[in-house]
């Protein structure tokens, strides 16, 4: 099945990882606008937008932007900035060296299911949120 692009920013998550899940959670309670979409990495959308290439492991929130990927601390940092308002104050964590940005999200990535716990299933989205939702 071929998707068509989005015209909005989809936010790739491990729907497993309740780190992840709660990063979802926080980003659509935040995103007043409703600006982003969210779409599992285990999903369709992110075969068609991402490629199985790319997905061999699910260590990383990935930010799909106006046809570009993004990933690890640089995805998380995009997605605040679209937030706006207070997120954006983040916006000054890009000054740090992507190398140590990645290293402490990567540290964190490592041990999310024993920290966060690890789903039985992947999120699902309630009926207020389906339309937020790529399969």
């Amino acid at each position: 099945m071929t998707l068509l692009t989005p015209e909005k920013p989809v936010v790739f998550f491990d729907g497993y990882c309740g780190l992840c899940n709660w990063f979802v959670d926080l980003t659509l309670k935040q995103d007043k606008n409703h600006v982003l979409l969210f779409a599992p990495l285990q999903g369709q959308t992110a075969q068609s937008l991402i490629g199985a290439l790319e997905l061999q492991n699910f260590e990383s929130i990935i930010l799909y932007d106006s046809g570009k990927i993004y990933r690890q601390s640089e995805a998380v940092l995009r997605v605040l900035k679209h937030l706006g308002g207070f997120w954006k104050i983040f916006a000054v964590l890009a000054f740090v060296p992507s190398s140590w940005r990645n290293a402490l999200y990567f540290f964190i990535a490592k041990r999310r299911y024993r920290w966060f716990d690890k789903k039985a299933t992947c999120r699902m989205p309630s009926s207020e949120e389906r339309h937020l939702f790529l399969p």
